[in-house]
């Protein structure tokens, strides 16, 4: 395990729930996270908030004040950098990212999504589940790719469709096994157990198969 906590730069737009758990778990005797800064591109965000009460640093970097997407995502970069990051994790990051920013941080980008994909790439991933009849439902977490949802998956909680479900019952109880997942996927990151290789995600030098880490209730 490295001698020093890993850098950890955390983008969002929204509640910042997922930033939270981060927190919680870095909040913790021996953690091997150190959060140096949230990222939003939304003033309003509470997740700046939950930074703020944390002592965190936090950025506002709003979209609409640039040209384009290339040039927003080059500030973005620039922001970032400026905490050295050695770890990039997008929590509710409402924007797509250039080719270029993914490109800048292969292998240390990480997302969060709520499927189990390949399903439901994109928006309303719970609505869609319940439409398909889907019994089982669940989310992900994968290093980043320019394929939008498309990078290799590193672990994936599933969740049962109970009788009756909405899509915003369904949320909360992916919403929890997110809160669980997700620090334990920057944790392996953070203990150099977790690294991009060429051929997809690797825990402690083994590839993970496809569907990354499974874990069912």
């Amino acid at each position: 395990m490295p001698s020093t906590p890993c850098n950890v730069v955390v983008l969002l737009s929204g509640s910042g729930s997922n930033l939270q758990a981060l927190i919680d778990s870095s909040s913790a005797e021996n953690s091997p996270i150190r959060i140096r800064a949230v990222v939003s591109n939304r003033a309003d965000a509470y997740g700046l908030q939950r930074a703020a009460a944390a002592g965190i640093d936090t950025v506002v970097l709003e979209h609409a004040g640039f040209d384009d997407r290339e040039a927003f995502d080059a500030a973005l970069m620039a922001h970032i950098d400026g905490f050295a990051p050695d770890l990039v994790v997008l929590a509710g990051f409402m924007r797509i990212l250039s080719g270029g920013f993914v490109r800048h941080y292969q292998g240390r980008l990480l997302n969060i999504h709520p499927s189990l994909l390949p399903k439901y790439k994109g928006l309303h991933t719970h609505r869609r589940a319940l439409e398909a009849g889907d019994v089982e439902h669940g989310c992900s977490v994968h290093f980043v790719t320019e394929e939008l949802d498309g990078g290799p998956l590193v672990v994936q909680a599933v969740v049962p469709v109970a009788p009756g479900d909405t899509a915003d019952s369904l949320a909360q109880r992916v919403h929890h096994q997110e809160h669980q997942i997700y620090p334990l996927a920057v944790h392996w990151f953070a203990q150099g157990r977790l690294r991009l290789g060429e051929q997809g995600a690797l825990l402690d030098d083994q590839p993970l198969p496809a569907s990354g880490h499974l874990i069912r209730p």
